[in-house]
């Protein structure tokens, strides 16, 4: 097998780390930044690239494992039975391929197929749960998490409406839910909010994955989530149709609109009227399930790593509405991007009201033709972001005046950068308040530092009255500051000041991520921090050592460089320096390579099959012996770790000179290691 292309992988790799950065605003922030859409094009992408280049394939590849990450503020649940995930299609014609390979899976011909009976369900946009009922009680409720384990939720799934804490018949039941926020009460908490002056809830879904994490169960319970049962685990009933039957006479809240459809027409039939009535199920959906309806055949046809291959979730096509441009203005972000936003007139879509769309970049502009009070046409992509799709130039009446870019920022009066190899147009003036308010917001945000009471709206008030010009000057925010501001009562401040100096102590790579360095992610703030351990090691790093890191490569190393020499940054981290904020982090789980232990700074890659040990063990126990595990061999690799069918990365390490171990060779090595550290 000839070696992967250089450009090849370099194009994996950008894509994988791509996804991992959107699985993790999606999972973890709820606070997705693209489109269902555009998320399973890239996953589209990546899986190509395997397709022509199977050692791609690798377990913790994004197509090999099941998206979602654990969240460490709740005990871990291991899935007895792995919580997979659908793979998706938007098309009737790919709905027909998948047809045709459960067929062939299950060695029918067109006839016998035409027979099989299959479930057609709403696909709610909530958050999956597995519930566990011991003797009657509800005795574990966990997130998917990985598809294998979980955050334990069982305190606040004691909240959800309708779902009963005891059955009336004392039995184990293993199940499958799915949690929401009913449209209707998103919309009163919505309006209590904006009534009450409190930043609003963006979408049930995001406030559905938020709430369930929530530390208290009394809060989850004023929200008030709902959930539907979409799967019962090891039902004694033939197939999945009587299984929820079943459960729905125990007094448990099913899946509903769910039906039982003979062949591929009438699923086809079934699935137009969902789409129907999708605007009137109490849950935002955005398509419907199709799941071979008996258990036998399921077991039969099996799964891959990551979904089964018995059912798919076909994706509706995005629900259009026509508005008004009212304005188009510009927002600056925390790095000085400038980013344009049409104001709409206030219309409903996807049962939620939008009164903004995103335009993207100045490109986009131009690519539109758009201009202020033009009728566009918009849509949800994935029924989360806004974003408009098409200009109706033929209701123009002449009020319609071409867009004309500002050259200064918005919000300082800086002038504008618009520098030919980006499409983004910045303001590079770094004491930008409307930057500065982003920054803020990062910096305090769930996945930086978690400052908990420090949202959008007391950072713009900190801002407007002047308290906080950098982040440093948070710490040295005082009781009686905060309570001269409007609306700040005694206890509020006191919350808020325990919150600040908590974050003194947040793990280093949440502070390296809350720094807001560009292009630096959670997860390259992770790997930044497993080979660089405090601050001084970080700012003095060679440009060339970081470009070896993983993930990190030479767009992350110049961005590193160029942050800790720009004077901006510069006297920031010194205030922050200063206030004590580098002192003292939380101890990690996993602390980084100390230069006495084993394997300490070697690039390792692993290829081929292994009998007595998984992949993703060798690569835990190697990365917790210091080692850097690579994806593919290069004249940098110091081991090849080469099982079964080990292929051309084995022919490769070979004609470099690399050193191979095999199985047997890496196992007494490890049982020697093992035993010289006892």
């Amino acid at each position: 097998m000839p070696p992967v292309p250089d450009t090849a992988a370099a194009r994996w790799r950008e894509l994988a780390t791509e996804i991992r950065r959107h699985d993790r605003l999606y999972y973890q922030a709820a606070a997705p930044e693209i489109s269902d859409v555009d998320y399973d094009a890239l996953m589209k992408e990546l899986e190509t690239i395997e397709a022509a280049h199977p050692e791609l394939r690798v377990p913790g590849s994004p197509s090999q494992r099941v998206a979602g990450e654990r969240d460490e503020a709740f005990p871990s649940h291991a899935h007895r039975v792995p919580m997979l995930s659908l793979s998706n299609t938007y098309s009737r014609e790919e709905l027909g391929g998948f047809f045709e390979r459960v067929a062939k899976g299950l060695d029918l011909d067109e006839e016998a197929a035409k027979d099989l009976t299959w479930s057609v369900e709403p696909k709610v946009d909530g958050v999956a749960l597995a519930l566990t009922y011991e003797a009657g009680r509800l005795a574990m409720a966990a997130t998917r998490g990985d598809g294998h384990s979980g955050d334990a939720v069982t305190a606040n799934a004691f909240t959800l409406i309708d779902l009963p804490s005891e059955l009336p018949e004392s039995i184990d039941l293993e199940l499958r839910a799915e949690v929401y926020m009913d449209r209707r009460r998103f919309v009163r908490l919505n309006a209590a909010r904006e009534a009450a002056g409190e930043e609003l809830f963006a979408n049930p879904r995001n406030l559905t994955a938020g709430t369930l994490k929530l530390l208290d169960s009394r809060e989850v319970a004023r929200r008030g989530l709902s959930l539907a049962i979409y799967a019962v685990v090891d039902s004694a009933a033939a197939g999945h149709g009587a299984s929820l039957d079943a459960a729905a006479e125990l007094g448990l809240p099913v899946m509903p609109e769910r039906r039982l459809c003979r062949g591929p027409e009438a699923v086809l039939a079934a699935i137009d009227v969902l789409d129907a009535r999708r605007s009137k199920l109490p849950f935002e959906t955005d398509g419907a399930v199709v799941k071979l309806d008996d258990f036998a055949l399921q077991e039969r046809l099996g799964a891959t790593a990551k979904s089964p291959r018995w059912g798919i979730a076909f994706k509706f096509a995005a629900e259009e509405v026509e508005t008004r441009v009212r304005e188009i203005r510009l927002q600056v972000g925390r790095t000085g991007a400038v980013t344009p936003v049409a104001e709409l007139e206030p219309v409903t879509l996807a049962g939620t009201t939008v009164s903004r769309a995103t335009l993207h970049n100045r490109d986009e502009i131009e690519r539109l033709g758009i201009r202020q009070n033009d009728t566009v046409r918009i849509v949800k992509g994935g029924e989360i972001i806004p974003k408009v799709i098409a200009v109706l130039t033929d209701r123009r009446e002449g009020a319609q005046e071409p867009y004309r870019f500002p050259e200064t920022c918005p919000a300082c009066d800086a002038p504008l950068s618009f520098a030919e190899e980006e499409v983004a147009v910045r303001c590079e003036n770094p004491a930008c308040p409307a930057q500065l308010r982003r920054r803020l917001e990062h910096f305090a945000s769930r996945g930086a530092l978690d400052i908990e009471g420090l949202g959008k709206q007391w950072v713009e008030i900190l801002v407007e009255q002047e308290l906080v010009k950098h982040f440093a000057d948070l710490f040295r925010l005082t009781r009686e500051q905060l309570l001269e501001l409007e609306r700040m009562g005694e206890k509020s401040a006191d919350n808020l000041l325990a919150a600040i100096e908590t974050a003194k102590g947040r793990a280093w790579r949440r502070k390296i991520f809350a720094l807001g360095i560009r292009h630096v992610g959670a997860e390259t703030a992770r790997i930044l921090a497993g080979s660089y351990p405090d601050l001084e090691t970080l700012r003095e790093a060679p440009e060339e050592a970081l470009q070896e890191l993983d993930e990190v490569g030479p767009v992350v190393a110049a961005s590193l460089l160029d942050f800790f020499t720009r004077d901006s940054a510069v006297a920031e981290v010194a205030a922050l320096e200063d206030v004590g904020f580098f002192e003292h982090s939380e101890q990690e789980a996993v602390s980084p390579p100390s230069e006495e232990r084993w394997l300490t700074g070697k690039r390792v890659v692993i290829t081929g099959s292994f009998s007595d040990v998984t992949r993703e063990e060798l690569k835990t126990w190697l990365q917790s012996r210091g080692a850097k595990v690579s994806g593919s061999v290069s004249g940098r690799t110091d081991l090849l770790l080469a099982g079964e069918k080990a292929g051309g990365k084995l022919e490769k390490a070979r004609s470099l000179g690399v050193e191979v171990w095999d199985e047997a060779r890496f196992l007494a090595e490890r049982d020697d290691a093992e035993a010289g550290e006892a």
